[in-house]
């Protein structure tokens, strides 16, 4: 476990080297702690693969903690970014790798190939695979939610099996549209706004992941497992027009 300084106003916790499960219940282990007990003059954490940062208010790290100031607000001998850092250390020193005793498992309906997946008989052909069964592959997985960015609400997923891994393509798209699933290298994520992209869209669903007028805005949050469930155009077409 490591931590070290992310500019004068944050602090980034580093719980693993690896992109794994066991690292991945650890970042989300600290993360509840923040979230049940925020740390004086914190504004909000962030947390990613093997990360947890955080950010604060210096000036009210001090104010919080009793530090003694002067008339302009600056602290006498004393580091907010120390008093952060002592704190943190506590709580990440003793964390485990608990998980959350309910996991959220999410349906993601995906409509392949045509014109919502152009790129479903590259991965095909790329892996020695007809589509029908990169389709089979792709749908049959458990994908854990690592972390959501990028994008408001693009979740970055484990657990896409490496038999229809696949390179990014040459030359990014400059538009993807909203939904758009996609494959590069040994990851699948959905893309939730029309963004440029280089991914190989291999299917769309119609469900939105990113609603701005919700709270919270994004349906995926780290920690969620999902699974991806193959459907035809037809009911493609009904379940967008419903969320219209």
């Amino acid at each position: 476990m490591k931590i070290y300084p992310l500019g004068d106003a944050a602090a980034v916790v580093e719980l693993g080297a690896e992109i794994s499960e066991a690292v991945h219940r650890k970042v989300k282990a600290l993360s509840m702690r923040l979230e049940a007990q925020p740390i004086p003059g914190m504004i909000e954490y962030v947390p990613a693969f093997t990360t947890v940062t955080v950010f604060y208010d210096p000036y009210r790290v001090l104010k919080e903690m009793g530090a003694q100031l002067s008339e302009t607000g600056i602290s006498k001998g004393v580091s907010p970014y120390r008093k952060v850092y002592n704190i943190l250390e506590q709580m990440a020193t003793d964390i485990g790798d608990e998980a959350e005793s309910t996991v959220r498992v999410i349906e993601i309906p995906v409509c392949y190939g045509e014109e919502f997946g152009p790129d479903l008989e590259f991965v095909a052909n790329h892996n020695g695979l007809t589509p029908e069964e990169v389709i089979r592959i792709h749908s049959s997985a458990e994908y854990l939610v690592y972390m959501v960015g990028f994008a408001p609400g693009f979740p970055y997923l484990g657990g896409m099996p490496e038999a229809i891994a696949a390179p990014r393509r040459p030359s990014p798209r400059l538009a993807i549209p909203a939904g758009s699933v996609g494959i590069a290298g040994k990851q699948t994520g959905v893309y939730p706004i029309e963004t440029p992209g280089g991914w190989q869209i291999i299917g769309r669903t119609p469900i939105a992941l990113f609603v701005p007028d919700s709270n919270p805005p994004t349906i995926l949050a780290s920690g969620d497992r999902i699974c991806f469930r193959p459907i035809s155009r037809q009911e493609y077409m009904e379940r967008k027009e419903g969320n219209r």
